[in-house]
């Protein structure tokens, strides 16, 4: 097949939406008649049978429902850039509007936001940043009230929603701890921390994830002082010596300049992803482009 007629297609998949051609008739202000005929001649264009046809009913063939699952992510598309070309006011082109999972550290957000904030100075943005679980972001992502999302794992294939990632950067993490904590477990790092108590992320976050893996290949057994879901609060314990804690190696002067804390050991093995996913395969918005490039040369370079 070298070309295809989308009108036909636009009535086939109407049709079966609709579950009928009498419903779809009267949606598309056709004829019955002139619907069939159409739909015959996509028929005959693809080469096989859409619909089993038995008296009134119409039922779709296995190739009728690709046809149909095709069609409906071609129409779902068509519908999608109406919207968004409907409701991009001058406003909404002004702002950036941003999702950021809960468990990336607030550290990690600003500076992955800092040059869309100075963006903002130059061509008059706000920025607008929500907080939330990666589902619930998707979803508003997928609402178009959202222009990104930026997360600690790619969009699982399994999500339906159609976005893009677009990775910000990886690096590897640090373990710190109060100067106290840190002259203790400096020393013979990392096999000193068996045994060394830890504030550890909650399991559903990618970190925990990985740390648990990285402990298990090198048979340390930490023990677990206290779980987190809120970063900002683990790090707040940390402070206060109540266990030794990890963060991401990109904002290590950082951490250890707001929280009065020392460098224990670095864990390169254990590396974090940050993600940017988006609805454009493509990003486009310009402070979001801002965010990746800074991310990219400065963030996440070569240290």
């Amino acid at each position: 097949m070298d070309w295809l007629n989308y009108h036909h297609l636009l009535y086939f998949w109407t049709v079966a939406r609709e579950g009928g051609v009498s419903r779809a008739a009267e949606l598309l202000h056709l004829a019955q008649p002139t619907l069939s005929s159409q739909i015959k001649k996509l028929e005959n264009s693809v080469g096989h049978q859409l619909f089993d046809r038995s008296g009134r009913s119409l039922k779709l063939t296995e190739t009728g429902h690709l046809v149909y699952q095709y069609a409906d992510e071609i129409f779902g598309l068509g519908r999608e850039l109406t919207d968004i070309l409907h409701h991009r006011t001058d406003e909404d082109r002004s702002r950036l509007l941003v999702g950021v999972q809960g468990a990336i550290p607030k550290l990690v957000v600003y500076e992955l936001l800092r040059p869309a904030l100075e963006s903002c100075k130059e061509q008059e943005y706000q920025v607008t940043c929500f907080e939330g679980k990666i589902s619930e972001l998707l979803g508003e992502l997928a609402l178009h009230r959202l222009d990104v999302v930026i997360a600690d794992r790619p969009l699982a294939p399994d999500i339906n929603v159609r976005a893009f990632n677009h990775l910000l950067g990886k690096c590897g993490v640090t373990v710190y701890g109060t100067p106290q904590l840190s002259r203790r477990f400096r020393r013979g790092f990392p096999e000193s921390l068996d045994s060394a108590p830890m504030l550890l992320p909650t399991q559903n976050t990618s970190l925990r994830r990985l740390l648990e893996q990285w402990f298990d290949e090198n048979d340390i057994h930490p023990i677990i002082a206290h779980e987190f879901e809120d970063s900002a609060v683990l790090k707040v314990f940390g402070q206060a010596g109540h266990g030794l804690f990890v963060t991401p190696t990109a904002i290590e002067a950082e951490v250890c300049r707001q929280h009065s804390v020392k460098v224990v050991g670095r864990i390169p093995e254990v590396i974090e992803r940050f993600y940017a996913i988006s609805i454009e395969k493509r990003l486009k918005h310009p402070a979001v482009l801002k965010i990746s490039e800074s991310a990219r040369d400065r963030l996440f370079g070569e240290r």
